[in-house]
C-alpha cells in the first residue's frame, strides 16, 4: 500500500467488496436495516464533525461493504448497531491515525484512572474501537494482513502496559509499593516486573480474536515493597489482577482471554515466578517444547529492560550452538499429537481447521521455527520472531529456497485472511470452517466467494501446497524402508524373512547384521545406552540398514558404522539428526562405505554432521574472506592462548571435512580441494602467528620496526594440499640496522625474539592438545636447513639463495609464497624470491642436478605401485621436477612462467612454447588425474592404498574422480599415464 492510500480516509480506500452480493430477499432485509443505521448516525451526532462523517455512509460502496459484514457477522452487526456513530467516524478517517488516536486518548485516560471498574471501562470500549476498525480495515481491502495482525498485537501491548501501571500506582498509593516516584517516567519500568508475551503476541501476528499467551516474571533485587509484604504474595495477586483486567467480562465486553499456561512447570508453580526460580528451571528441566515457545517471547509491559535481560540470559537454552535435531523431533511429536487428539486427518473444507490442521497455519509457523532451532545458535540474524521474516531470513540463510518461501508467505497470509473471517463471525477464538452446508455457503460469501465450491476451489490448493512442503521437511520418515520391508532385530532367534531381505539387499552375513543391531539395542555401546537413544534408533534404523546396503559393499558400510557408533559418548543427537534428514543417511553411508578416514573423524566430532546439512555447504566454498570471518569468530570466544590452539584445531579439523565431504560428493574436484585447504592454512597461520605474537609481545615487548612473515613452500605454496598434507614453512624476518633488542620489560635479542616467535608458531600449528593437532610443520627447506636457524633474517635469506643454495633448494623456491605477516615485508620477500628465480643459470647443469635428485629419490623411496602415487615413476615427484626445472631453465628469459602451482604451470611452459603441444597434452591430464587421485586417497585412506583390500565404495569413488566408468579402466588409464610420464621426462630435463 502506498503512503497515499494509508493516509485516505476508510471509505475512500475501499478496494474491492470482498463480501459476495446477497439474494436478493436478503440484500432487501439488511438494506433497511443499514438504512435505519444511517439514519440513527445522522440523529445521533453529537457534534458538526459527526455529522459530516456520517455523509461517508451514503457512497454505495459504503453501503454494500457494511450490509455485507452484518449478513456475514452477528459480531460485528451488533458492534455497528450499538454505535452508529462511531461507525461512521471510523469509516470517515484514515485506519492508521484512527487507531493512534484512540490509542492515545485510552492511555491518557488510564493515566489519571482510579478506580479498577473505570479503568477496566476504559480498556473494552478502547478495544471495541478496535475490533470494528481493524475489521472494517481488513474486509475493506484498506489494510493487508499483517497490518491488521500488527495493530491487533499493538491493543494488547498497549492495554498491557496501561493496565500494570494502573496496578502499580495502585500499589503505590496503598503503599506496598514504594519505590519513589520520577517525573514522566512510568513506575513498572524499574520495577523487575516482567510481562513476556509469547506465541502470535510476542511475534506481533495476532489474530481477530486471539488469546494472548503471557509468562510473567519478576525480579527479587528490584523489589520495592513495604518490609513485611511477601514478594512472591504481591506480584501473584498483581498478576492475577492484570488478568482480571484482560479477561473478565462486563456490560462492555472484555479486552482478551489471557493464558498463563506457558510458565514454567504450570501445573506447579504460581502465576509470578521469580528470575532466579525460572532461570534454574529452564537450565535444569526445560523442554524442546519450551525452546520453540521462547523463540517468539517479547517484553510487552512492566519491566522492559530487566525482560529483555532476562531473555539474554535464557539464550544459551533457546539456542543451543550446535544443530539439536533431538529438539526437532519432539516440536514434530507436539504437531503429530495435535493432529491425532483432534482427529486432524486429510485436508478438506466443511470443518477442516485451518490452523491446526493438515496443511494450516500451525504448520507454516513450524516449517519456520524449528528452522530456526536448527541453526539458530550458529546464525544470529535467525532468531527473529514474525513467521514471515523467518521465512525470508531462512532464504537468506540458504536453508531453504526463494520458490519455497513464496509459496508459504502467500499461503500464510492467505490463512490469516481466512482465519480472521472466522473469528469476526461471533468474535470466537475458532479456526474451523463451518460444518453445516447453509453457515458454510453463508461463510464463503462473506469471505467473498459466491459459494462454498468457490471457497473450496482457493483453499484446498493452498492447504494440499503447504502440507506438501511440511511434509518434506518433517513427515518424510516412514517406519518401514522404501521398499516396504518390515525386519525385526527383536527376540532370541533371527527371523526368517528379515534374514531373507538382508540377503536380498546384499548384506554377506545378515545374521551377523541382526546380531549386531541387537546388540545395539541391549545397549552394548555409550551411544546406545539410554532409553531415549533406543527409542530414536527403533525408528531410524530400517532406513539407516537401506542405505547402507545401496552403498558398493553394504557389508564394509555396515562394519564401519558400527565402529563409528561405538566411538560415540551418546547417540540422541545423532539418531534425531538422521530421522530428520533422510537424504542424509545416504551420505552417512557413503562415509562409511568409502572413507574410513572420514568416518573416523566423524565419530571423533558429531557436530560435522550439523555442518553437512547446512544447504550452503554444497552450495558454495568458502573463499579466503568467509573463512577468515569463520576463524575470527570462533577464536574470539577463546579466553585465553591454550584455548586459542583448542579452537583452532576445531576449525581446522571441521573445514577439512567439509572440504573432504565436498570432494566425495562430486561437488569439487581436486585442484579446487588442494586450493580450500590451502585458503583454510593459510588463514589458521595467519590466526595463530598473531595470536603467538601477542603473547610474544605481552612478555618481551616489540622489536622497534621490525616484521614478520611466513612463507610457504611445497605443497601450501602450490596450492595443492590435501587432507593429509603438512606444512613446508619458512619464516624470514627483518628489523632496522641500528634495533638490537625488543623493548619489553624481559628484552631479548632480534635474533633470540623470531627464533623464539617462531618456535612458538611451530608449537602453535603442530602440538597436540585436547582436541588434537592441526598440521605437522616441516621447516627444513629454511636456508641452510636443519643447520641453519629456524627464523631468517630477510638479507641473509637473499645472500644465501645468491651465494650458497643447492639447486633443489631453488627448485622448492619456485613454490614459495607468503602467506601471513606484514604486507610491506611481504612485498620484499616475493620481489627477492622472483629475483632469485629469474636469475641466468645453466640449462645443462640444472639438469644434471635435477636427474642425480631423481635418482637418489627413486633409490631411497621408490615404488613400483601405481598407487604410490607420489614416488612412482611417472608420478608427482616427476611431475614437479619437469615443471620446477622448466622454470629455473627459463624464468631469467621468460619470467612470466613461474607460478607456484604445478598444473597451472605446465598451463603457461604450454603457452610459452616451452612445452611441445605433443608433450603437454599428456602432461597436463597427467597431473590432473594424479592430483585428484592423491585427493581421493588422502581424504578416504589411511595408510597405503591397497586396492585388493579397498572397499568397493572407495573404488568407485576413485573411478569417478578420474572419470572412469569402473575402477578396472581407471587402473589401466593410470598405468598408461604414468609410463608416459616417466618417458617423458628424460627427453625434457636435459
Amino acid at each position: 500500500m502506498s503512503e497515499l492510500e494509508a493516509n485516505l480516509p476508510l471509505h475512500a480506500a475501499i478496494r474491492e467488496m470482498p463480501c459476495a452480493p446477497l439474494a436478493a430477499g436478503e440484500a432487501a432485509r439488511w438494506r433497511d436495516e443499514f438504512a435505519r443505521l444511517r439514519h440513527a448516525a445522522g440523529s445521533g451526532a453529537a457534534s458538526e464533525v459527526d455529522e459530516r462523517a456520517a455523509v461517508c455512509l451514503d457512497e454505495p460502496r459504503v453501503a454494500e461493504l457494511i450490509i455485507g459484514i452484518m449478513a456475514g457477522s452477528p459480531y460485528l452487526a451488533g458492534l455497528i448497531r450499538r454505535d452508529p456513530v462511531r461507525l461512521a467516524r471510523l469509516m470517515s478517517r484514515p485506519p492508521g491515525a484512527e487507531f493512534e488516536r484512540v490509542r492515545g486518548e485510552m492511555a491518557a485516560a488510564m493515566a489519571s484512572c482510579a478506580a479498577m471498574a473505570d479503568a477496566m471501562g476504559l480498556l473494552r470500549r478502547f478495544k471495541a474501537d478496535v475490533a470494528l476498525l481493524t475489521a472494517l480495515a481488513d474486509i475493506a481491502g484498506a489494510w493487508p494482513v499483517m497490518t491488521v495482525t500488527g495493530t491487533l498485537t499493538a491493543t494488547a501491548d498497549a492495554a498491557l502496559a496501561a493496565s500494570t501501571e494502573f496496578l502499580f500506582r495502585a500499589a503505590r498509593a496503598k503503599g506496598d509499593w514504594q519505590a519513589p516516584a520520577r517525573d514522566g517516567e512510568a513506575i513498572a519500568a524499574d520495577s523487575g516486573y516482567i510481562v513476556l508475551a509469547m506465541g502470535k503476541h510476542g511475534a506481533g501476528e495476532l489474530n481477530y480474536s486471539s488469546d494472548i499467551d503471557l509468562i510473567v516474571f519478576f525480579g527479587k533485587d528490584r523489589v520495592r515493597l513495604r518490609p513485611g509484604l511477601d514478594a512472591q504474595t504481591f506480584f501473584v495477586r498483581m498478576t492475577r489482577d492484570l488478568v482480571r483486567m484482560m479477561q473478565e467480562r462486563t456490560s462492555d465486553g472484555y479486552v482478551f482471554r489471557t493464558d498463563l499456561r506457558l510458565r514454567p512447570d504450570a501445573g506447579a508453580t504460581q502465576l509470578a515466578i521469580s528470575t532466579d526460580a525460572a532461570l534454574v528451571y529452564y537450565e535444569s528441566f526445560g523442554q524442546n517444547w519450551e525452546r520453540a515457545a521462547l523463540i517468539k517471547a517479547r517484553p510487552v509491559a512492566g519491566d522492559s529492560a530487566a525482560g529483555a535481560a532476562l531473555l539474554s540470559e535464557l539464550s544459551p537454552f533457546i539456542w543451543r550452538k550446535y544443530l539439536d535435531f533431538a529438539a526437532i523431533a519432539d516440536i514434530h511429536a507436539m504437531k503429530r499429537q495435535i493432529h491425532a487428539f483432534r482427529g486432524l486427518g486429510g485436508i478438506g473444507l466443511a470443518g477442516h481447521n485451518v490452523k491446526l490442521g493438515r496443511g494450516g497455519i500451525r504448520e507454516i509457523e513450524f516449517f519456520a521455527q524449528t528452522q530456526q532451532l536448527i541453526a539458530g545458535g550458529r546464525q544470529h540474524d535467525l532468531r527473529v520472531r514474525p513467521t514471515l521474516e523467518a521465512l525470508h531470513k531462512l532464504v537468506e540463510r540458504g536453508w531453504i529456497k526463494p520458490g519455497v518461501r513464496d509459496s508459504l508467505a502467500a499461503s500464510y497470509l492467505f490463512l490469516r485472511r481466512i482465519e480472521h473471517r472466522l473469528q469476526m463471525v461471533a468474535d470466537e477464538q475458532t479456526h474451523e470452517l463451518p460444518r453445516e452446508p447453509e453457515r458454510l455457503e453463508a461463510f464463503a460469501r462473506f469471505v467473498g466467494y459466491p459459494d462454498a465450491a468457490g471457497l473450496s476451489a482457493a483453499l484446498v490448493p493452498v492447504l494440499e501446497s503447504v502440507s506438501q512442503h511440511y511434509s518434506v521437511l518433517f513427515e518424510d520418515m516412514p517406519e518401514l524402508t522404501a521398499r516396504g520391508i518390515n525386519m525385526v532385530f527383536a527376540g532370541q532367534d533371527d527371523d526368517p524373512d528379515t534374514v531373507a531381505a538382508l540377503r536380498a539387499m546384499g548384506f554377506s552375513q545378515p545374521s551377523a547384521v541382526i546380531a549386531t543391531v541387537r546388540g545395539w539395542h541391549h545397549g552394548r555401546y555409550a551411544a546406545v545406552r539410554s532409553a531415549r537413544s533406543r527409542e530414536l534408533l527403533t525408528e531410524v534404523q530400517p532406513l539407516l540398514i537401506e542405505a547402507l546396503a545401496e552403498t558398493a559393499d553394504p557389508d564394509a558400510a555396515f562394519t564401519m558404522f558400527d565402529r563409528f557408533l561405538a566411538e560415540l559418548p551418546t547417540g540422541v543427537q545423532l539418531f534425531s539428526l538422521l530421522r530428520a534428514n533422510p537424504a542424509l543417511l545416504r551420505l552417512v553411508a557413503d562415509i562409511m562405505g568409502s572413507a574410513p578416514r572420514l568416518a573416523r573423524v566423524l565419530s571423533r566430532r558429531r557436530r560435522l554432521l550439523d555442518a553437512v546439512i547446512d544447504p550452503r555447504t554444497f552450495a558454495t566454498l568458502p573463499d579466503a574472506a568467509e573463512v577468515d570471518a569463520i576463524v575470527t569468530a570462533e577464536l574470539k570466544r577463546a579466553r585465553d592462548f591454550q584455548e586459542t590452539l583448542d579452537v583452532a584445531r576445531v576449525i581446522g579439523s571441521e573445514q577439512a571435512f567439509l572440504i573432504g565431504v565436498r570432494v566425495l560428493s562430486g561437488q569439487i574436484d581436486a585442484s579446487r580441494a588442494g586450493e580450500a585447504y590451502a585458503v583454510l592454512a593459510e588463514r589458521l597461520i595467519a590466526a595463530l602467528l598473531a595470536a603467538v605474537e601477542r603473547e610474544l609481545i605481552a612478555a618481551n615487548g616489540r622489536v622497534p620496526g621490525g616484521a614478520a612473515c611466513v612463507v610457504a613452500l611445497g605443497k601450501l605454496g602450490g596450492r595443492e594440499m590435501t587432507a593429509s598434507s603438512d606444512l613446508d614453512l619458512i619464516l624470514v624476518y627483518d628489523h632496522p640496522p641500528d634495533v638490537e633488542a625488543s623493548d619489553g620489560p624481559r628484552p631479548l635479542s632480534a635474533t633470540h625474539y623470531y627464533a623464539r616467535l617462531t618456535q612458538r608458531l611451530i608449537s602453535a600449528l603442530g602440538s597436540p592438545t585436547a582436541e588434537g593437532t592441526l598440521y605437522e610443520v616441516d621447516m627444513r627447506l629454511r636456508p641452510s636447513g636443519q643447520q641453519g636457524p629456524v627464523a631468517t633474517r630477510l638479507s641473509s635469506f637473499v645472500r644465501y639463495h645468491e651465494e650458497s643454495a643447492w639447486t633443489w633448494e631453488h627448485m622448492a623456491l619456485t613454490r614459495a609464497r607468503v602467506v601471513a605477516g606484514e604486507p610491506a615485508l611481504a612485498s620484499r620477500i616475493e620481489a627477492a624470491i622472483a629475483e632469485t628465480l629469474r636469475a641466468p643459470r645453466d640449462r645443462a647443469r640444472i639438469a644434471a642436478d635435477v636427474r642425480d635428485m631423481r635418482e637418489r629419490i627413486a633409490a631411497e623411496k621408490g615404488s613400483d605401485d601405481i598407487w604410490n602415487l607420489k614416488q612412482v615413476r611417472g608420478g608427482l615427484v616427476d611431475l614437479e621436477f619437469i615443471v620446477q626445472f622448466l622454470q629455473l631453465a627459463s624464468a631469467a628469459h621468460q619470467p612470466d612462467i613461474l607460478d607456484q602451482n604445478t598444473a597451472a604451470a605446465l598451463v603457461k611452459l604450454r603457452d610459452r612454447g616451452l612445452l611441445t603441444a605433443e608433450a603437454a597434452d599428456e602432461l597436463i591430464p597427467a597431473c590432473r588425474l594424479v592430483h585428484d587421485l592423491t585427493q581421493v586417497l588422502r581424504i578416504c585412506a589411511e595408510g597405503p592404498f591397497d586396492p585388493a583390500a579397498a572397499p568397493r565404495g572407495l573404488q568407485e569413488v576413485l573411478a569417478r574422480a578420474g572419470g572412469e566408468p569402473a575402477f578396472a579402466t581407471l587402473a589401466t588409464r593410470l598405468r598408461a599415464t604414468l609410463a608416459a610420464v616417466a618417458a617423458l621426462f628424460p627427453r625434457i630435463v636435459r
